[in-house]
């Protein structure tokens, strides 16, 4: 059972939602069963195998004139699985052994599933309980209940999590320990990481209202030490959803915020201090993936190389080096592609003739009404930024050149505005990988990326988030590992 509220759904991550026991006797599975009224011709199943992987391993199945299929693979331990036919998905645990007879109805995968056989008791109870709990709006935790305040908030927590506690105990009987354990913690942690996170969502949701102010109380459930250090849960993707979000809390309590530039440093030397046994490198290894997409670069480096102490059968590191050195070229920190280009006045601009300046880039064509309509409030920010340590610069991905000079020239718009040959295909556009355009960057004066994805033009939070950029580089140096 994939369990879901509204409040985890949007903060699970994707990478989670198929994870292994870790630690486990690898063994068989078989699947057997029949597709009535086929719309497809094959069936899957789909499993990670490692929670920092996003990839799947799938075994695939087709089916026979008769709807009839067999398909044998092999699982580390018990595991959580998809069962996949056409765009139809359903969940399953699987474990070593087991020999399952499935059948289903082709145009209705996940409410007509039936299964029989060895491990069939676990597949129909995680049926059963989807049906009840998370199908039922009445246990999500939706608007009607983020709206609530402290004490039926708590109330409503507290009535599910009893409702599903006496529905494992009522139909526990067949299980294995194993399915026990791993259903028990999707509900002690759905429980626990909607409630850690409560405080933020209803923030965000409640337009009307300031923070909500929450009892000395209401946090005290942290201090379960076996909560946050759990063995028997590590399967669970909400305990791991769980611990991730209480690593940030940890952070955000300390004082840190997540624009500060020594977050994801903090966050990762706070999971290495707190956490331990199987689940410690799952969520270092989680803070590194965030610290490669938002974090500096050369934090990311550093701490992924102390990653490989923690790591010590090598299982994680290989994954992490892969997907740093797929992000790296656009981290905070890394170089900004440079470039040579002719500007509407006839002079050649290159990027680093800006050294020692904030750089606001602003890729865009004549033909985009997306980009035309960002053109005018640029120049507001250059009346607001006059005579800062700021350069608007507009890149034109044109192929028209009379028709883009015109446009900047007679309309007199400010900044700095340069057009490169080839448009979407040329070397600039494919070296800031721009997919569209308007697209944006902003770059620290030493000529690094400090924002791949800045506050629009149009954007009333684009003049604070400028004001904050200024010097922004020395400060991420002040905070790099030997400093």
């Amino acid at each position: 059972m994939a369990y879901r509220s509204t409040l985890t759904a949007a903060l699970i991550w994707a990478g989670l939602l198929a994870a292994p026991l870790l630690g486990q006797a690898q063994g068989t599975v078989i699947l057997t069963g029949k597709v009535s009224g086929r719309t497809a011709d094959t069936v899957a199943v789909s499993v990670r195998e490692n929670p920092l992987d996003i990839k799947e391993q799938i075994t695939y199945a087709r089916l026979d004139s008769k709807g009839e299929f067999r398909l044998a693979l092999t699982v580390n331990g018990p595991t959580r699985a998809d069962l996949v036919y056409g765009d139809d998905v359903t969940d399953m645990f699987l474990e070593p052994g087991n020999q399952l007879e499935v059948r289903f109805k082709g145009n209705d995968l996940a409410s007509s599933v039936r299964y029989k056989g060895k491990g069939a008791e676990a597949n129909t109870f995680m049926s059963e309980m989807d049906d009840k709990f998370v199908e039922n709006d009445g246990f999500q935790v939706l608007p009607d209940n983020i709206m609530l305040y402290e004490s039926p908030f708590l109330s409503f927590l507290d009535y599910r999590r009893k409702e599903e506690n006496k529905f494992l105990e009522e139909g526990g009987e067949g299980l294995t320990q194993a399915f026990k354990n791993y259903i028990k913690a999707e509900i002690d942690y759905s429980y626990a990481n909607d409630r850690l996170t409560f405080q933020d969502l209803r923030e965000q949701v409640v337009a009307t209202e300031g923070r909500l102010k929450m009892t000395p109380s209401y946090y005290s459930f942290l201090e379960d030490k076996s909560l946050i250090n759990n063995p028997t849960a590590v399967q669970s993707e909400m305990y791991q959803e769980f611990l991730l979000n209480y690593i940030h809390y940890l952070a955000l309590t300390s004082g840190k915020q997540r624009s500060d530039p020594d977050f994801y440093q903090v966050c990762y030397d706070m999971a290495k201090k707190q956490l331990t046994g199987p689940a410690q490198p799952i969520i270092m290894g989680r803070v590194l993936k965030e610290s490669f997409r938002f974090g500096h670069v050369k934090q990311s480096a550093a701490m992924l190389e102390d990653f490989r102490s923690v790591d010590g059968k090598n299982e994680f590191y290989p994954l992490l080096k892969q997907d740093f050195d797929t992000h790296k070229a656009f981290a905070i920190g890394s170089p900004a592609p440079d470039f040579r280009l002719v500007s509407s006045t006839g002079d050649t601009v290159s990027l680093k003739q800006f050294a020692g300046k904030l750089v606001y880039v602003n890729f865009w064509r004549t033909t985009s009404g997306l980009a035309l309509r960002d053109l005018p409030y640029e120049t507001e920010l250059a009346k607001k930024f006059e005579g800062k340590n700021i350069v608007f610069l507009n890149i034109a991905l044109d192929e028209n050149e009379g028709a883009w000079k015109q446009l900047v020239i007679s309309k007199k718009l400010p900044g700095v505005h340069v057009r490169t040959a080839g448009g979407m295909r040329s070397a600039v556009a494919r070296a800031y990988a721009i997919q569209d355009v308007p697209s944006y960057f902003l770059l620290a004066e030493d000529g690094t990326f400090l924002n791949t994805k800045p506050k629009r033009l149009s954007s009333r939070a684009a003049v604070d988030e400028i004001k904050e950029s200024f010097g922004k580089a020395n400060t991420y140096s002040s905070t790099l590992p030997g400093r």
